[in-house]
């Protein structure tokens, strides 16, 4: 079974992510990992690689041949991607819902390397832009809302809850998914 984690940044995506992988011993990709790779390779950050992303489509096109190409070659994994569900579709799609400020508290926590926020609303400010940035790409690029919740199989809100409480409840929803 391929499972797709998408959500806003500071969600819990990669976080839940890892455990769910842990939780089921499967192999865990991120997308996250990818772009922040590929913008420390550019020696720019990551805000700066979502606006190239903008004007150079080969950026998106990279990533989401990788994540083609491991729903095609691959079984059992998780993969944290906004657009996982759209390029896996046989996957069970996971949607993590966070309030925005929750999200930036979060973001601004756990400052990423390659990643700065002077404060909690910097954090907030860098997250809107993010979403703003990914919303254009992917409406020019796919015309996809990956925050519209019909795309997906379960919606779960981490706003209040723990990762660990997340994992369970994702666990408790595959052992009743049709594809397990």
């Amino acid at each position: 079974m391929i499972v797709t984690i998408s959500g806003i940044a500071g969600s819990g995506k990669s976080t839940v992510a890892k455990l769910l992988a842990k939780k089921l011993g499967y192999a865990h990709y991120s997308v996250g990992d990818l772009m922040r790779a590929m913008a420390k390779d550019r020696g720019i950050s990551l805000l700066e690689l979502g606006r190239l992303a903008e004007k150079d489509k080969s950026i998106d096109e990279e990533l989401d041949a990788r994540q083609i190409a491991l729903g095609r070659e691959k079984g059992n994994f998780v993969i944290d991607s906004r657009l996982g569900f759209h390029f896996i579709p046989h996957s069970a799609k996971v949607y993590l819902s966070a309030d925005i400020r929750e999200a930036a508290r979060r973001i601004f926590a756990e400052q990423r390397a390659h990643e700065s926020y002077r404060d909690l609303g910097d954090s907030l400010e860098k997250i809107k832009k993010r979403i703003a940035s990914e919303d254009k790409r992917y409406q020019s690029y796919y015309t996809i809302n990956y925050r519209d919740k019909r795309h997906y199989d379960l919606v779960v809100d981490t706003t209040k809850i723990s990762a660990e409480q997340v994992v369970k409840k994702i666990v408790g929803f595959l052992r009743k998914f049709p594809g397990r």
